[in-house]
């Protein structure tokens, strides 16, 4: 059974992903930089006031912020290994790195979200007297800081979950620390303990709605689906109908990182092999209407009662 085996403009698609990548990580290396130092500055901060104020409220806080350095430095290192270049070992390189980190960024926000609204139920139960206007200062440094960390990412959060998952965790954070302003600036007024832990709560659900969307997203990566941005039954119908194709299999799409994706089939071209050129247009096409920029495909002409093993779609 004749078999043709093809990398689809492998340099030119390569070439494109590399400088859309590099280009990506080297703004946000600095983005993430700036990010972790401001919110290490904040947590020291945050951690001095909560023991002079005897605030628990800052304390936890505080041990909040640090999962977000956490977090951001988790992001950080995976845009970095997402660069390495592929080895023996790696044949892709570190690329799906950046995955694992969107899925792990996402639980700790909804770890560290879950034990303050469990604080908050706590609280309900047992209002504790919180002193409201040191609260409110202090918070509101936090806002600052947080909204302008999440402000760093909020141009890449389309593009690549990696990136979204960090723009989530600071957003969700200015979202808690805003909370926080609020209650401590009614607790002031009216006196009315109850009303933090119970803003803490509504915060909460918000960020958790926010997280369970990363996380569906990266685990949807981690286990080789096709990434969501991509229509899969449009790009089977574009291969069907390109000349020559009598029919398709073995089709797989996948995210080979949080913003690279990848491609392979069989065309089953019983007029012969098409050529490079014509593959290589094919490649493009793929790149410029789905965003696909690995592409392998395997020509088989048909020209024997052996059927390809791969046919059926039942078949990995």
């Amino acid at each position: 059974m004749a078999h043709v085996h093809r990398h689809g403009v492998h340099d030119h698609s390569h070439a494109h992903g590399h400088a859309h990548h590099g280009h990506d990580v080297r703004d946000y290396g600095r983005a993430f930089a700036i990010g972790i130092a401001l919110n290490l500055a904040y947590v020291a901060t945050e951690a001095g006031f909560g023991v002079i104020a005897g605030s628990l409220a800052l304390l936890a806080d505080a041990g909040h912020n640090l999962g977000d350095v956490v977090g951001l430095a988790l992001s950080w290192g995976a845009a970095l290994l997402s660069r390495r270049q592929p080895s023996g070992r790696f044949t892709y390189g570190l690329r799906s790195s950046s995955i694992l980190a969107a899925l792990a960024n996402a639980i700790i926000l909804l770890l560290v979200t879950g034990g303050i609204a469990w604080e908050a139920v706590l609280r309900l139960a047992h209002p504790t007297v919180v002193a409201g206007g040191l609260i409110v200062w202090v918070a509101g440094a936090g806002i600052v800081i947080n909204g302008a960390t999440a402000l760093l990412f909020v141009s890449g959060r389309r593009r690549d979950v990696n990136i979204r998952a960090a723009f989530l965790h600071m957003a969700g954070d200015a979202l808690v620390t805003a909370g926080v302003v609020i209650a401590g600036l009614v607790i002031e007024l009216t006196d009315a303990q109850w009303l933090d832990p119970a803003v803490c709560l509504i915060v909460s659900a918000v960020i958790v709605y926010g997280a369970w969307d990363v996380i569906k997203e990266a685990m949807g990566l981690a286990l080789n689906a096709v990434p969501e941005a991509v229509d899969a039954l449009a790009v089977r119908d574009y291969l069907r109908r390109l000349p020559g194709v009598a029919a398709t299999h073995d089709l797989h799409i996948w995210g080979m990182s949080t913003t690279e994706t990848a491609l392979t089939c069989h065309l089953v071209m019983p007029g012969g092999h098409p050529g490079d050129a014509a593959l290589t247009q094919v490649a493009r096409d793929l790149a410029v209407r789905f965003g696909i920029h690995h592409t392998t495909i395997q020509i088989e002409l048909a020209d024997t009662d052996e059927v390809c093993a791969l046919t059926p779609e039942s078949v990995v």
